[in-house]
């Protein structure tokens, strides 16, 4: 399981360096590097979450109308899942006390989703940087969240009668530059599916962590995936739903099984990014 209260997470104050340092800094922890040795600067750099998506972009030459179209996918994808059920049936509807006066809240949808987020919409944001392609519109939210799955044995299942889903075939990780920590999918998805002695073509499903939509479209196109294919997070993504870091694995994972058990398929490529420079992957089958 996985959780992330990322409206909660405090401002921190640093340390001094050394005596009589009057330079401390007020950081707000919801995401990125903090407090950044200045040996690990030197030697990787120091990119924000949002420049490594577009050193990205300038690397591979990928446009913002093109992230943007990828941003509009994402919303009208989620929105055609919720309209078909999908998404009630993988939520768990939460209560919010609201005093003693007052009657509870149940939250049982998504509150990021933007009906309408189409690429005249999208087109219309600035820019987090003069020069790049990341906007509020094709990234991420920043949310609260958390998502469970089950993972075990088939004897420890069996003895508690809970039938299993799928089961694990492979599951690599990879590191690669912090200055594009958003290709780490790429190598971890290739030892993934070496390991599992498959290939790209054999994946019914596959499911593409959306920190960035620059970011999933590098991993695409380094995998050599169409950006249109229709196998890529059918549902919509991270920038539909938001991406509560800590719970957004497991979230994954289950969109990907309600995929498979949907089109009846058999194989499930998940996959996303890690912060400072890794990616992990893994390959499931349905059962």
């Amino acid at each position: 399981c996985g959780v992330e209260s990322m409206s909660r997470a405090p401002l921190v104050l640093s340390k001094a360096n050394n005596a009589f340092d009057r330079a401390q800094q007020l950081v707000d922890t919801t995401m990125g590097a903090r407090f950044t040795n200045p040996k690990i600067s030197a030697a990787f750099g120091d990119d924000s979450m949002p420049q490594t998506a577009d050193n990205i972009a300038a690397d591979l030459g990928i446009s913002r109308a093109q992230c943007d179209e990828f941003a509009a996918r994402s919303q009208a994808n989620y929105q055609a899942a919720k309209q078909a059920g999908y998404m009630a049936a993988q939520i768990v509807p939460i209560e919010v006390p609201q005093g003693r006066k007052k009657p509870a809240i149940t939250i049982s949808e998504d509150e990021h989703p933007r009906a309408g987020s189409t690429e005249q919409v999208l087109g219309g944001l600035r820019t987090l940087a003069n020069d790049g392609v990341v906007t509020a519109g094709n990234a991420s939210g920043l949310n609260d969240g958390a998502s469970a799955i089950i993972v075990g044995s088939q004897a420890v299942g069996e003895k508690y009668s809970v039938a299993a889903k799928a089961r694990i075939l492979a599951g690599a990780v990879a590191g690669v530059e912090p200055r594009t920590m958003g290709l780490g999918p790429v190598p971890a998805s290739q030892k993934a599916l070496a390991r599992a002695g498959l290939t790209l073509d054999q994946m019914d499903v596959i499911e593409v962590n959306e920190a960035f939509a620059v970011q999933v479209l590098g991993c695409l196109q380094l995998l050599g995936i169409d950006f249109n294919d229709s196998r890529v997070n059918a549902n919509g993504g991270a920038i539909a739903v938001g991406h509560p870091l800590g719970a957004s694995g497991a979230r994954i994972i289950q969109n990907a099984l309600a995929q498979l058990e949907a089109k009846q398929g058999r194989y499930a490529l998940v996959t996303m990014c890690i912060g400072i420079g890794q990616g992990i992957a893994v390959v499931i089958e349905r059962i």
